[in-house]
């Protein structure tokens, strides 16, 4: 064979190379190496994602053939690979004036540039780089696509692969990895077209398909999501990533039997995944078999006891079961493991109320609305303690300086306007009852008990009838 010199294989070459550095290496001696013994050790090494070894390599190459190109190019990409850039810029400027016509010199520059942020410089020597070897540019933008795709360049990445599609259009994986592009630049009727055409060619790719179904997710498309996973499932029934999505879909689609199974299935696979167990917790209270739920919630308790959500759930389910005392104990304890979520403090609210804790509900509440002051379900509750503790008249104040903070969100606005009409302040009420109808109409009719038609003036039923509210 013309590969073999001397009865000796290039691979037997390599790993004669290898052998007699790892020798050198353990016995703690000095041997010579030529260029190619060395560029054939530090390949291996790279090839191996050993970077230690071949940068202990590369060192003592450069030492000993300092004048190599191919060397110092070999220990630029071994300082690329160990995240050191400036040093490999530093390396090459010296290589450019020895050897300018070679590409290999403008990827490696383009790659440093891209890791120290300057994209657009990279994108300077990449396309000098393929100006440089009209015989190759096939491998120069293989390169080229291989670094951008390591560095998340995949903005910069798209007009490259395209060509490298132009010139390989056999070559599937290339369109794969365009579809994935377009995905994560968000380019989602591109990346589904790339996907589906791939397809077209590799229909048994379970990965294209999960990936497809990401994507009808992100698009707000479920079912066809849910069929992407479908596919996906049937190609490889172990792909958990894809029953996972599957059951998170029909839970959120409140198609909690369905998903059940799927949870089941996929613990299986994956049983310690908290997350799971507690979503499957979920489901079953959905469906009312609460002895189930609790189940699944204390046993992503014992999983991950600093995860909240299960203690909120198993909250819930005491403050359902007419156990308030016990409920604020989960609610309490998922508060202190995540204080940023208004539901827990709204809930946790609930339970203050309904033990006849007003300040300390209100004060919970107070603190979904910091949160989220779109949470209309607490203006609402709020709305009826202050009503049936007769606190109207004090609670204007406060609400007139939350509306300060607040802006003109609906919820504050309807209580705003009732609880004026109710204090026979129909000017001011009549302005805030303006403004929540003019942005969120529909949600009048949520508040309807907080406006008696009997303290109503002709001007406020002119504006509800106006918006079809009456």
């Amino acid at each position: 064979m013309e590969e073999e010199k001397y009865g000796m294989s290039f691979e037997d070459e390599v790993k004669h190379a290898v052998q007699k550095f790892e020798r050198m290496k353990t016995n703690n001696e000095s041997y010579f190496f030529d260029v190619n013994e060395f560029e054939s050790i530090i390949d291996y090494y790279i090839e191996s994602n050993n970077s230690a070894r071949a940068y202990e390599a590369a060192a003592l190459a450069t030492k000993q053939h300092p004048n190599s190109v191919s060397i110092q190019l070999r220990k630029a990409r071994v300082l690329l690979d160990k995240g050191r850039a400036v040093e490999t810029l530093r390396i090459l400027k010296k290589l450019e004036s020895i050897e300018p016509g070679n590409h290999e010199i403008y990827v490696a520059k383009g790659t440093a540039m891209g890791m120290l942020g300057d994209i657009q410089g990279a994108r300077k020597m990449f396309d000098y780089a393929l100006t440089l070897d009209s015989e190759e540019p096939s491998n120069i933008l293989f390169s080229i696509v291989s670094v951008l795709q390591n560095l998340n360049y995949y903005e910069q990445l798209i007009p490259y692969l395209r060509q490298l599609i132009g010139m390989e259009p056999d070559y599937k994986s290339h369109l794969y990895d365009l579809a994935y592009a377009y995905e994560k630049t968000e380019d989602f009727p591109n990346s589904i077209a790339c996907y589906q055409k791939y397809l077209e060619e590799d229909p048994f790719s379970d990965s294209a398909w999960y990936n497809l179904g990401i994507i009808y997710n992100k698009l707000d498309q479920p079912e066809k999501a849910l069929e992407a996973y479908d596919f996906a499932l049937a190609i490889n029934a172990q792909n958990s990533f894809a029953l996972f999505n599957k059951g998170n879909i029909l839970s959120n689609l409140e198609r909690y039997s369905e998903a059940i199974p799927v949870y089941h299935e996929y613990l299986e696979n994956e049983p310690e995944n908290f997350e799971a167990m507690n979503y499957l917790g979920e489901c079953y209270e959905k469906t009312g078999d609460y002895s189930l739920a609790k189940k699944y919630y204390n046993e992503s308790i014992e999983l991950a006891p600093e995860y909240a959500e299960p203690w909120f759930g198993i909250g819930i389910l005491e403050l359902n079961a007419g156990n308030p005392s016990d409920s604020l104990i989960f609610f309490r304890k998922a508060v202190r493991l995540d204080d940023e979520s208004p539901e827990y403090w709204f809930l946790l609210g609930k339970a203050h109320y309904a033990l006849g804790e007003i300040k300390d509900s209100l004060a919970c509440f107070r603190e979904a609305l910091k949160l989220d002051p779109y949470y209309d379900e607490v203006w609402f509750d709020l709305g009826r303690i202050i009503r049936m503790e007769n606190l109207t008249s004090r609670a204007v104040s406060y609400l007139e300086n939350a509306y300060k903070a607040t802006g003109d969100v609906p919820g504050i606005n309807y209580l705003l306007a009732s609880f004026c009409l109710q204090n026979g302040n129909p000017e001011r009420a009549y302005d805030h009852l303006s403004l929540a109808v003019e942005i969120d109409r529909e949600l009048f009719n949520d508040f309807r008990e907080f406006f008696p038609e009997s303290l109503m003036t002709k001007k406020f039923i002119r504006l509800l009838k106006s918006n079809n509210l009456l």
